[in-house]
């Protein structure tokens, strides 16, 4: 083709090794400013032209594209920080820092598909103690692995890579937002399918177990055992319950029995509800009470006998270490507390939960996998799932049918004898 310039094509001019041309548009902050594309060819830099014309005719356009290092601080500070959760900008905020500035900085944020493809296929190879260099940092003589030239093979796992691809899908959408970018590449990048561990969950006798050695024992965290067992609570939302959520409705009025306020022996004549509102949750070095995960998790449930008298007996715990305590009592108003009324460290509670789980004998469990025994109980006393949603406060019905589908292997045994009985 010859150099000469065809009609309307008066901004396609040569260029250096090639040719270019721009287009006048307007940009995110409302000023008109000029876009330019190159390109080796005339016919390749007439179609990103005429491409550039339609973008410029359909909204604003960026006239720079950013980098990553200069669009991931503000994406983290003034979008991530002041609207979503602490733990969410804190896991974002570790993703940008150990993987996607030091592989991604120095691009713009609109690089090729296969440029990023690439990027995380290399970051799923690589061992991040010696690409972190973790262990050349340490103490020369805790050093275990890199540091003395032996690699550990410590690499991310599925979920881990699942996660640092919705990081950057979801900080390149703020950019596709802002008109920064017309294309998020993140959306096409491929990872291997992440297979669903199964949960572990107890059956009917390993819960009860549990709680009664917790009650013979007299564990000042019974009354937690039995709210995460019986009302399903998340870990966060037991320890961060207050004494003002619980409604102690006619408990000082006399029982009808043996005429006695607060009394336990008549507990059913009671009505006690308890009105989740907050968690404890651990965010770097704070430890925050705050709202809870959801708004569906803001629910008022009734408390069962066994609850109420769990509860009622932790009132009493907290009135004994209040007066051993002293002048060393913190005064926060939570119902489970260290013996100077300071907040439990989650990962405390942690470990609390598996020496009881050692002690009763029994299969030991997550707490979060006491929640999920919790709705497989539900499901074998054939509660029903809507019923089961609102006692779990789930968000979504799908996540209860998840756990429903999951019944117990006695049940699965007792439905295939029927079958087989049933075909003769």
């Amino acid at each position: 083709m010859t150099g000469r310039r065809h009609n309307g094509e008066g901004s396609i001019y040569p260029y250096k090794n090639g040719y270019a041309a721009y287009v006048w548009v307007t940009k995110p902050n409302g000023k008109r400013g000029r876009k330019y594309v190159y390109g080796k060819e005339r016919d390749e830099v007439h179609e990103k032209w005429v491409k550039l014309h339609r973008q410029a005719a359909n909204g604003p356009v960026a006239t720079r594209t950013p980098t990553f290092a200069t669009f991931a601080p503000y994406w983290l500070e003034e979008i991530v920080k002041p609207n979503l959760a602490p733990s969410t900008y804190a896991a974002y905020e570790v993703a940008c820092r150990l993987y996607i500035l030091p592989g991604l900085g120095k691009k713009k944020l609109s690089p090729p598909t296969s440029e990023v493809q690439t990027w995380i296929n290399k970051v799923g190879r690589t061992c991040q103690c010696c690409e972190q260099e973790k262990d050349a940092r340490r103490p020369k003589e805790k050093q275990r692995c890199c540091g003395i030239g032996q690699c550990c093979g410590e690499r991310l796992s599925s979920n881990s890579l699942a996660h640092l691809r919705r990081t950057l899908r979801t900080m390149l959408s703020q950019a596709e937002a802002e008109d920064l970018i017309t294309r998020n590449v993140a959306r096409h990048l491929k990872l291997p399918t992440v297979r669903v561990r199964r949960r572990k969950a107890w059956e009917t006798d390993d819960a009860r177990k549990f709680l009664e050695s917790a009650r013979a024992d007299d564990d000042p965290f019974y009354a937690a055992y039995v709210l995460v067992l019986v009302l399903g609570l998340r870990k966060g939302e037991m320890l961060g319950t207050t004494d003002d959520v619980i409604d102690w409705d006619g408990w000082d009025k006399p029982c009808s029995k043996h005429s006695e306020p607060f009394c336990v022996a008549c507990v059913t004549e009671y009505e006690v509800s308890i009105q989740v509102k907050a968690q404890i949750q651990r965010v770097g070095k704070q430890l925050l009470h705050r709202e809870t995960k959801t708004p569906t998790s803001d629910a008022g449930l009734p408390l069962p006998p066994i609850c109420a008298v769990a509860l009622r007996q932790r009132h009493l715990d907290i009135e004994r270490d209040r007066e051993e305590a002293g002048p060393l009592w913190h005064g926060i108003q939570l119902l489970f507390t260290t013996r100077f009324g300071t907040p439990i460290e989650p990962r405390n509670f942690n470990r609390y939960w598996d020496r009881r789980c050692a002690k009763a004998g029994v299969p030991r469990i997550t707490v979060r996998d006491a929640r999920r025994t919790c709705g497989s109980l539900l499901a074998d006393l054939d509660v029903h799932p809507r019923v089961a949603m609102q006692i779990l406060r789930h968000a979504r019905f799908s996540v209860t049918m998840e756990i429903y589908t999951a019944v117990s292997s006695k049940k699965t045994r007792d439905a295939l004898k029927r079958l087989g009985e049933s075909l003769g």
